[in-house]
């Protein structure tokens, strides 16, 4: 494990039990029920980042570029430097286009689409994703859903970046399940 580069999370304590950070260019998850502190996570990571020059990606499927500002300055913290994406799952994209909702297949692969089409036009080096849970809900299928983040999964890792997930836990029982995706 020695030659495995990290990148700091932007909590020096958290770096520290991680004996340096996260490994870098991998998929880590971070989950807990609502409140628990997964968007200060997500966020002191980006600002670690932007704080060194990395091009930085928070992609949100749930809050607002404003509730994230909110947020940042609840904690006195800036997110200049970093790039805020709202990507709304395309159910509730479809729902102000048209009366009939596509199969849910295609809603997962379009919002997934539009995740990785964010990406590569930013290229950054760090990113963030919250909250899965928003892709579960579109997905009704626990089978595509794990198909659909096995391609993401393999889309990252061909990109220079190291990613955090977010996860609410608010699907029971436990069958979208994304421990077994990512790196730690």
């Amino acid at each position: 494990m020695s030659d495995i580069e990290k990148i700091h999370t932007g909590i020096p304590e958290l770096d520290q039990v991680l004996r340096g950070g996260l490994p870098r260019q991998r998929i880590h998850l971070i989950e807990g029920r609502p409140g628990t502190g997964k968007t200060t996570i997500g966020l002191r990571f980006l600002i670690d980042g932007a704080e060194k020059g990395e091009r930085c990606l928070y992609i949100s499927l749930s809050e607002t570029v404003e509730e994230l500002q909110a947020t940042a300055r609840s904690h006195g913290w800036s997110l200049d430097g970093i790039d805020v994406r709202e990507v709304v799952p395309a159910e509730s994209q479809l729902e102000h286009q048209q009366s009939v909702l596509f199969p849910s297949e295609a809603e997962l692969s379009q919002t997934i689409g539009a995740i990785t089409d964010t990406i590569q036009e930013r290229q950054p080096v760090r990113i963030v994703i919250d909250s899965m849970s928003e892709l579960r809900m579109v997905a009704n299928d626990p089978m595509r859903y794990r198909r659909q983040i096995v391609a993401l999964k393999r889309f990252l890792l061909q990109l220079d970046c190291t990613t955090l997930l977010m996860d609410d836990l608010t699907d029971e029982p436990r069958q979208f399940d994304l421990q077994g995706t990512v790196h730690g």
